[in-house]
C-alpha cells in the first residue's frame, strides 16, 4: 500500500531502544558521496498527490518531512542523522533556543530569531506563530491535520460540543478569542504557550509536526489556501501547484542561511521537482533504465514486487531497503460493525500472512500485532492473534452471534495493482469465515483518506496507515481513537471508524497528566488493550521501504526524521542533470 498518513516522524524513542531503532532508520545505498557543491535538478516521483500542502493540515509523514526540508521552518525542527539519539533531539531553526518551560511543563516559551523572513522578504513575527496555531482550532475549515493542541492548550470546552470554546480566526459566533489570547501570548519576538495539563515533550511535537508553525494572516483563504505554499525555507513554488502533477521548486531569494543550520537542511539541488501521476511500475521503470533527468531522480515510492527480479547488479546498487516507522492496519466502522462479536470474528478470520505474502512478501513487509511500531515505546507483542487467521474459529462466533450468514461487509483500500492482489487475499479468508466481502478500491487514492473522515462514509472496513508523530504511544492511540478531539459535525478527523470508548478516554487523561515516561506508557498499554477488546483496529504490517535512485543521485540517503523516505535535507544531485 502507497499512501501513509500522518503521518509522522517516528523517529528514535528512548535510549532503551536505540539498538533496536538504529537497523530501520538508515538507509544510505552505495551512491557516491556527496559533491557539497549543489546545482542540478532533483526529480522526486510520487505515484498519488498529497492530501494537503497546508502546514496545519498536513498530516502525511513524507510530506511533513520534504516540506520542512524546503519551504516550511518551525521553532525547532529534528537534525539529520542515522544516529537515532541524534535524530530524537531537537535542535533551534526558526526559535533562538529549544524553548525553556516552567510550572511543570504547562508553559513553554519561545524567541523567534532576528532576520528569518517569508518568500516576499517580510519579517517572521510572533504574531505568525500564533495565528498559525490558531487556524488548528477551526474544526470545521482546517481539517485533516494533527490536532493535539485542541487537547493540551488552556482554552475551556464548550459543554455543548466537547471541543475548545475557541472556534479559530474564521468566525465570531460564539467564540472565546479572549481565551486563545490569554493562552498564547506575544511579547516582542517571545511566544509563550500555557497549557492546562504538562507536555514535557512539547519540543518533540513542535520538531515532528507543521501544526504550531507559523502563518501570514494576509494570506490565509482558509479551504482555499489547502494546496498554497507560502515559503519561510530555502526553496519557493515557483508558479502554481497542480494536485494531479505536481509543481517545480526553486531557490527562495529571501531565504537567509546564516538563520539556518546545515545539520537541519543543506538545500544542495538547484530546483527540485515533484512529478505526480505515474504508477509506482512506471517509477520502477524509469529509475531503472536512467536516463536523462531520471538520472536525477528519488521517489517516496517502494519498488513494486512484480519488479523484484530486475533489481540486480548495478541497479540493486542503487536501490536501499530499510523498515518503515509505519503500521498498516483496518479500521471497523463502528457505526455499522455495531456487533463486537462481529468485529472479533473479523480479526480472527483476518489472513495477515497471506496479505504480506500478496504484498511481495519479507521484502516489502513484516506482520504486526499491535498498532504501535515495535521501536516506539508501549509496543505490546500479544494483542492480537496473526499467524494467517482461523476461518473456523471466526465462523464459530459468527454463529454464536446469531447473525445470518454469509454476513455482508464492505473492505475499502487505496487501489493499486498490488492493493487489489492484497485485498483478495483478505477477502478469501473473510469468506471462509462466513462473510460475503464486497471490496471497494478508491482508483482517487490522493483524496482516500478525506474521504474516510466523512461521518457519513458507507464502507464496514476501511485500511490505514499510521506511523508515530514522535517517540511514544501517546502519539499513536491517543490521536487515533480520543474521540473528544476527532469526532465533529463534519469530520471523524483520524478517528476514521468513529470509535467512541469512556474506559479508554479516560485511561488517555490518565497517560496525558502522568508526570513520568513509564506512568505514561502503562496508561498507554491499557487502553491500548481496550482497543483490542473492542476490535477497533485490526493490525496488518510493518512496511519494508525498497526504494530506488538514479545513479547522478548523491549522498543518498534516509533517517529517522524523514521517516525513512530519501532526505532531501542532504541529498544531492549533479549539475549536470537538467
Amino acid at each position: 500500500m502507497a499512501n501513509y498518513r500522518k503521518k509522522a516522524l517516528a523517529v528514535a524513542v528512548a535510549a532503551s531502544m536505540s539498538v533496536a531503532l538504529a537497523a530501520c532508520g538508515s538507509g544510505s545505498s552505495n551512491s557516491p558521496s556527496a559533491s557539497g557543491k549543489g546545482g542540478g535538478t532533483l526529480t522526486y516521483y510520487v505515484r498519488s498527490t498529497y492530501d494537503h500542502n497546508d502546514p496545519q493540515r498536513t498530516y502525511l509523514g513524507v510530506e511533513l518531512a520534504n516540506w520542512n526540508r524546503m519551504v516550511y521552518r518551525s521553532l525547532v525542527s529534528f537534525p539529520m542523522s542515522s544516529d537515532p539519539a541524534v535524530a530524537a533531539k531537537p535542535v533551534p531553526d526558526l526559535a533562538t533556543d529549544t524553548g525553556t518551560s516552567s510550572d511543570n511543563a504547562k508553559t513553554w516559551k519561545f524567541t523567534v530569531k532576528d532576520g528569518v523572513k517569508w518568500q516576499d522578504g517580510k519579517p517572521i513575527t510572533c504574531e505568525d506563530f500564533k495565528y498559525g496555531a490558531s487556524r488548528v482550532f477551526a474544526t470545521d475549515v482546517i481539517t485533516g491535520g494533527p490536532n493535539y493542541i485542541l487537547t493540551y492548550l488552556d482554552v475551556p470546552l464548550d459543554p455543548k460540543t466537547g471541543l475548545p470554546a475557541y472556534k479559530g480566526p474564521y468566525t465570531t459566533a460564539n467564540n472565546d478569542v479572549a481565551a486563545f489570547n490569554k493562552a498564547i501570548t506575544c511579547d516582542g519576538n517571545t511566544i509563550t504557550y500555557h497549557f492546562k495539563k504538562p507536555w514535557p515533550d512539547f519540543p518533540l511535537a513542535v520538531a515532528s509536526l507543521h501544526m504550531m508553525d507559523p502563518y501570514r494572516k494576509d494570506k490565509d483563504q482558509g479551504d482555499k489556501s489547502n494546496y498554497q505554499i507560502f515559503s519561510n525555507g530555502p526553496y519557493e513554488l515557483q508558479g502554481a501547484w497542480d494536485k494531479e502533477k505536481g509543481g517545480t521548486f526553486v531557490r527562495n531569494p529571501n531565504y537567509d542561511p546564516a538563520t539556518d543550520s546545515t545539520d537541519i537542511r543543506k538545500a544542495l539541488p538547484s530546483k527540485i521537482i515533484f512529478d505526480i501521476g505515474k504508477t509506482s511500475e512506471q517509477i520502477t521503470d524509469q529509475l531503472i533504465a536512467d536516463r536523462g533527468a531520471d538520472q536525477g531522480a528519488v521517489t517516496q515510492q517502494s519498488i513494486p514486487s512484480s519488479k523484484f527480479s530486475q533489481i540486480t547488479g548495478a541497479v540493486a546498487d542503487r536501490s536501499v531497503s530499510v523498515e518503515s516507522p509505519f503500521v498498516d492496519y483496518l479500521v471497523p466502522n463502528m457505526k455499522r460493525l455495531t456487533n463486537p462479536v462481529v468485529r472479533q470474528a473479523i480479526a480472527v478470520a483476518t489472513d495477515d500472512t497471506g496479505w504480506v505474502a500478496a504484498g511481495g512478501g519479507p521484502k516489502s513487509y513484516k506482520p504486526a500485532t499491535d498498532i504501535v511500531n515495535p521501536a516506539v515505546s508501549g509496543y505490546q507483542s500479544d494483542l492480537f492473534p496473526g499467524g494467517g487467521g482461523d476461518p473456523a474459529k471466526a465462523k464459530a462466533l459468527l454463529t454464536s452471534a446469531g447473525v445470518k450468514m454469509p454476513y455482508p461487509i464492505t473492505y475499502s483500500y487505496p487501489s493499486t495493482p498490488t492493493a487489489d492482489t492484497q485485498a483478495r487475499a483478505l477477502q478469501a479468508g473473510w469468506e471462509k469465515a462466513g462473510f460475503k466481502v464486497t471490496l471497494d478500491g478508491v482508483a482517487d487514492s490522493d483524496t482516500y483518506y478525506t474521504n474516510i473522515q466523512e461521518p457519513d462514509q458507507t464502507a464496514d472496513l476501511d485500511w490505514a496507515g499510521w506511523g508515530a508523530d514522535w517517540p511514544s504511544a501517546i502519539t499513536v492511540t491517543a490521536p487515533l481513537f480520543d474521540s473528544r478531539p476527532n469526532l465533529t459535525a463534519n469530520s471523524n478527523g483520524q478517528d476514521y471508524g468513529a470509535y467512541k470508548s469512556d474506559a479508554f478516554n479516560a485511561l488517555v487523561d490518565q497517560a496525558q497528566a502522568s508526570a513520568s515516561i513509564a506512568d505514561q506508557t502503562k496508561y498507554l498499554q491499557q487502553a491500548d488493550q481496550v482497543l483490542a477488546k473492542d476490535v477497533a483496529y485490526i493490525p496488518l504490517d510493518i512496511p519494508i521501504f525498497f526504494m530506488l535512485h538514479g545513479s547522478k543521485v548523491m549522498n543518498y540517503t534516509t533517517d529517522p526524521a524523514s521517516s525513512s523516505y530519501p532526505e532531501l535535507g542532504a541529498i544531492d544531485v549533479s549539475s549536470s542533470v537538467k
